[in-house]
């Protein structure tokens, strides 16, 4: 009796484990593909409790969750040379539990390979400015280029890829900002341009409108002057009324289609040239007496000094200094007076020996020597 108790007792313990062992829970996002032996069964356990066996039999749970997967960044060259850093993310999620397990060895990582080389691949063909300013179109085309070999093969749908961040150089910022600067002052003055220009029109019509109608204008006035005077200024507005231009304007333009025909008038000190102005002749008025002009008087004459001429000079002569040489008794005689080669004498008997014998005709030599020394 003990032996059959231990027995029953251990035939439920063992039931107990392999029910335990052919008893999965199945969440309701997930689904569950049954391997029996390594075979793939062609029932897919939807979510809640599920029996299988417990020997052979092996579930694999897929979640049919949308995951997302972050793009790590990415440096590409642009259609138009231009280097920069682009990082996206990719929200995806399991359409065929099977494909997904049986086709592809870990979906998220190959999903990740894929979206980074799409990535590269289509901001290679796109430009900076599309790159810039449409991002749906480069988002939808990298959506389609990443479809094509996740969605059939591999059980996979790419719901959704979005760009996060573009990293462009410090110079291609810079460019950027420039580029925009300009941009928004051009626009500035285009609309400043155009306000002008819908000013110049309105103010066309206003003086169309009070040219018709001259009691606008005068009631225009009034206004400006309400609108000086409201306020505490020094400022005087004295109305001119524009009839009254326009009359001298009217008198004027008829001066002058009555005025008779014009004399040359020569101007002082030369004859008549073409080119002179002229002047109208103006009909004489009766009774009208032009006083003569007195006579303007002369100016008186101015001294003038005299200078006397300058006298002129008189010619250098080129030769040097002449030193006078006196010829007394057929001996020459020095500036000492003692003849040259002779014993030196008094002073007296030279002086009177000089005066007696002073020739009366010079030499052909002496007229050279002696007229510097006449000078």
């Amino acid at each position: 009796m003990g032996v059959l108790i231990i027995v029953l007792v251990v035939l439920a313990l063992a039931g107990l484990v392999l029910l335990a062992m052919s008893l999965r829970n199945v969440q309701q996002y997930e689904k569950g593909v049954v391997f029996r032996f390594g075979r793939l069964l062609p029932d897919i356990r939807g979510p809640g409790l599920r029996v299988i066996r417990p020997i052979g039999d092996r579930m694999q749970k897929v979640s049919v969750q949308t995951q997302v997967l972050g793009i790590p960044p990415q440096g590409s060259i642009t259609a138009d040379n231009v280097t920069l850093t682009v990082d996206a993310v990719v929200y995806f999620r399991v359409t065929d539990p099977v494909k997904a397990l049986v086709n592809v060895r870990d979906y998220p990582s190959a999903v990740s390979q894929i979206a980074q080389t799409s990535l590269r691949a289509v901001i290679g063909r796109a430009d900076l400015d599309t790159l810039l300013s449409d991002r749906d179109h480069i988002n939808s085309e990298l959506k389609k280029v990443m479809d094509a070999p996740t969605e059939e093969p591999w059980g996979l749908r790419i719901e959704r890829v979005e760009i996060k961040d573009i990293a462009l150089p410090e110079s291609m910022m810079r460019s950027m900002s420039k580029q925009a600067e300009a941009e928004r002052e051009r626009r500035a003055r285009v609309i400043a341009a155009d306000g002008e220009f819908q000013a110049s029109q309105r103010l066309s019509d206003a003086a169309a409108t009070m040219a018709d109608t001259p009691g606008a204008l005068q009631l225009r006035l009034l206004q400006t002057v309400v609108d000086v005077s409201a306020e505490k200024n020094s400022t005087l507005v004295m109305p001119f009324p524009v009839e009254m231009l326009r009359f001298f304007e009217r008198q004027s333009r008829e001066t002058d289609d009555d005025t008779p025909a014009r004399r040359s008038v020569p101007l002082p000190g030369r004859a008549a040239h073409p080119g002179d102005h002229e002047l109208p002749e103006v009909p004489a008025i009766p009774g009208l007496v032009v006083p003569a002009a007195p006579p303007v008087p002369a100016a008186p004459p101015v001294p003038v000094a005299f200078v006397p001429p300058v006298p002129p000079v008189p010619p250098v002569d080129p030769v040097g200094p002449v030193v006078p040489v006196l010829h007394l008794s057929g001996e020459r005689v020095g500036f000492g007076g003692g003849r040259i080669g002779a014993p030196v004498a008094g002073r007296a008997a030279v002086a009177r020996e000089r005066r007696d014998n002073w020739p009366t005709q010079p030499g052909p030599d002496q007229e050279r020597d002696a007229t510097p020394a006449a000078g």
